[in-house]
This record gives structure tokens, C-alpha cells and sequence, in this order.
């Protein structure tokens, strides 16, 4: 269904996915609209996130029971945290849903976060890590709509899509309203990387996508509805959609350059890191470290066991990471906290360290796979592929999946 909404001079779609649950038919996929669909752009101006478009968000959360899924990146253009901006506008705000990392962003990757309270609001805060990647329905009880706002990065294996897909699940049993306020990708339209394989599915990477997806997590709400990917656990059967509303950025084009706010996540501490951290995450399934415990997170990479050269580092406890990889041992490796902006998914640093560590056997470990999704990029390396004959294995799939990407956009490549 397509419809209009004409909020101060300005023309823009708010997408709506009907609730709709069959036993024995698929729920009717995600109907696109394009952000401008009269052909006329927004007016002239900054980019605005989804959360500095209030003026469409706002009239749908007053006088309901809110609840938000967000942490420290959910921030307007002024800097004011989003719980604090719903509040200030007297948004009945109940509860506060925090993914990996927590609601304040300091976590490890991985590590356990308790539930809690917001010591600023008083707000009770649920985690969505560990047991609890999806919200119970007691922990949804009473509330009318959810509203979502996590600064993704692009990658699969960056957890925030995939807490966004157990969220959606969560509302399509319980009957919530999800508003996913957008942000852009910072990573831009990147389309790089092995595709998903359904066996290798985990939390790092829950859908058949490539590595990077090229799509902002407003988009990416609208093809998991589309694409039937969610499964709630319901007596109607097996394909659902979540009630789903995105609210687009103003002034926004895939190809200008985005640089964060703030950190979304404690070790992805800058742009550089940010646009490294696809390609050098793959090291996270290996024995090199990518940093953590350094100032330098996803902007280097040593290992003890790669050759003595100029440059080294020794991993030491910090905030993000407070027992890294190679933990107060010296490593060997290479300094890209001064490269170029990169525009693909990088294998070369990965190609390189494998082909000069000590001992090859003990190389990977089994996270790899999961990281990669597939055994098939493991295998190729272990066998000697070039980078060149490696990605060429990526094509039809990357090929496939742009053309289901396409149904989905809000914003032109």
C-alpha cells in the first residue's frame, strides 16, 4: 500500500507493513514506495537522521505506552539522547531496550549485560544480549509501540540487524507497533562479500546477505518484513510481518560522505575504524588481533606469530576490551590507521597474514566460518585462491542479492 504524508512543505513516506499472519500462505511482502515519490525532492538543507524527523514520529507516539530500543547513538542533530527528546515531549516512555554493548555503549563484544535502570531517567532498562536476544511478551506487556534507533555500520556481522530482526519478530507475536527511526549507512551503498549460507547462521550474521549490504537499517527493516525472514513463535504458522513503520532521513544521498556522531559501539572508535572493520573482522576469527585493547580498534592488525617488522603493539586491557586477544603479549603486523578510504571488502590483509604466519594449522579457529558464512572462504584461502579468483566465486550471489535489494531502497544508489 502506498500512501502520503505532507508534513511542512515537505513530502515523505512512512512505510506501513499490515500485521498479517496465514496458516498456509505467505504474508503479503512489503509494498516499496520511493522517498520522493512526486519526483520533487526535499528542500535544500542538512541531513537530518530519522530522529530529527520528529515532526512524522511524534504524532504517532502521543498518548501510548512507548517503549525504545536504542543506545548511546540514538541521538539527535543536537546531541540530545532520544529517551530524553521522547520525554521533554511528554512521550510515555516505559521501558528501555538496550542491545549488545548496552545502553550507555561500554560493553565488550559478547559480554554479558545485566538488566537494569537509567540512572538519568529512572527508566528500567532490558538488555537484549546473551538469553535474551529477543524481548519476552512480559516484557512487551502494556506497551503499544515500540520505537527503534541504532546506528548500524553496514556489515552483517555488526549484531544491531540482528537484534532489529529479534525485535521485529518480538512485535509481530505481540502485537506492537515498531517504528524504526533511520540513520544513514556509513559505509555508503558497499555491495562486497560471500553470501550468507543457511547453515552457518548465528547472531553474527542471521540472513543470506553478502558481508556488507550497502543499505541504511530502515531499508534493511523493510526487507526482512519483505523477504518473510521472520519466524515468531505463533499458533498461525510460520511467516509473519511486523507492523512496521520507517521514518527516512532528510538530505540524504548514499554516496556523500557520513562521519558518526558518536562511537557506535566502544571499538569502533572513528570513520577509519568504521570503514576498516568489515574487512578486517574476519581476523576475529583467527589468532591476529584487530586492536582491541589498543587505541588503534579495527585500524591494525599483529599477531605474536606473524614476522618481526617496524611496526608492533601490545594489546592491553581497556574500555571495550577488558581481556583482548594477545593480552599484554607483543604483536607483529601493520599500521592502516592512515590509509585510504576503502570502497570494497578488503581480503589482501587477510590473504597476507595467513600466508605469513608461523604455523597455518593454527590459523583459523571456528568462529571464522560463522564470520564468514560460509566454509567455502576458509577452504579457498587454505588452498592457495588469490584474491582476484576468490571473488570472482562472489558473483552471482552478490548479483542476486542486488537485485532484491533494489525492491527495498528508500534512497538512490
Amino acid at each position: 500500500m502506498r500512501y502520503f504524508t505532507l508534513v511542512f512543505g515537505f513530502l515523505f513516506v512512512v512505510f506501513s507493513c499490515a500485521n498479517s499472519v496465514q496458516s498456509n500462505e505467505k504474508a503479503t511482502k512489503t509494498t516499496i514506495t520511493p522517498p520522493h515519490p512526486s519526483g520533487t525532492p526535499p528542500e535544500e538543507g542538512n541531513l537530518k537522521t530519522g530522529s530529527d524527523n520528529f515532526t512524522l514520529y511524534l504524532p504517532l507516539l502521543k498518548s501510548k505506552k512507548i517503549g525504545v530500543v536504542t543506545n548511546q547513538s540514538g541521538i539527535l542533530s543536537d546531541k540530545t539522547h532520544l529517551v530524553d527528546f521522547l520525554l521533554s515531549k511528554s512521550i510515555d516512555v516505559q521501558q528501555i531496550f538496550a542491545p549488545e554493548h548496552g545502553f550507555r555503549g561500554t560493553a565488550d563484544a559478547g559480554e554479558l549485560i545485566k538488566d537494569g535502570k537509567d540512572t538519568k531517567t529512572g527508566l528500567p532498562i532490558v538488555s537484549l544480549y546473551g538469553d535474551n536476544k529477543k524481548p519476552k511478551s512480559e516484557q512487551l506487556e502494556g506497551i503499544e509501540v515500540l520505537v527503534f534507533d541504532l546506528q548500524d555500520v553496514g556489515a552483517r556481522f555488526y549484531t544491531y540487524i540482528s537484534s532489529l530482526h529479534y525485535v521485529m519478530e518480538a512485535c509481530a507475536e505481540n502485537n506492537v507497533q515498531l517504528i524504526v527511526l533511520d540513520r544513514p549507512n556509513p559505509n555508503g551503498g558497499i555491495v562486497d562479500g560471500p553470501i550468507l549460507e543457511k547453515e552457518n547462521t548465528s547472531f553474527v550474521g542471521m540472513h543470506k546477505i553478502p558481508v556488507l549490504h550497502g543499505m541504511t537499517i530502515g531499508e534493511y527493516a523493510q526487507m526482512i518484513n519483505g523477504e518473510n525472514w521472520l519466524n515468531p513463535s505463533t499458533s498461525f504458522g510460520q511467516h509473519a510481518q511486523c507492523d512496521l513503520k520507517v521514518i527516512p532521513c532528510l538530505n540524504y544521498k548514499r554516496t556523500m560522505e557520513y562521519n558518526l556522531p558518536v562511537k557506535p559501539s566502544p571499538n569502533l572508535p572513528n570513520a577509519q575504524a568504521i570503514n576498516l572493520y568489515a574487512s578486517l573482522c574476519f581476523f576475529e576469527g583467527t589468532n591476529v588481533s584487530v586492536g582491541r585493547g589498543t587505541e588503534k580498534q579495527f585500524q591494525i592488525y599483529g599477531s605474536p606469530f606473524l614476522p618481526k617488522n617496524n611496526f608492533s603493539f601490545t594489546p592491553k586491557p581497556n574500555e571495550g576490551a577488558k581481556d583482548p586477544v594477545h593480552n599484554g603479549k607483543l604483536c607483529y603486523g601493520e599500521d592502516l590507521s592512515k590509509i585510504k578510504k576503502i570502497n570494497r571488502l578488503e581480503l589482501k590483509w587477510l590473504l597476507k597474514a595467513y600466508n605469513e604466519t608461523s604455523d597455518k594449522s593454527k590459523f583459523f579457529n571456528s568462529f571464522f566460518v560463522k564470520l564468514a558464512g560460509t566454509k567455502k572462504l576458509q577452504e579457498q584461502i587454505e588452498v592457495g585462491y588469490t584474491e582476484k579468483e576468490i571473488r570472482r566465486t562472489w558473483e552471482d550471489g552478490l548479483d542476486e542479492f542486488k537485485t532484491m535489494r533494489k525492491k527495498y531502497l528508500l534512497y538512490k544508489d
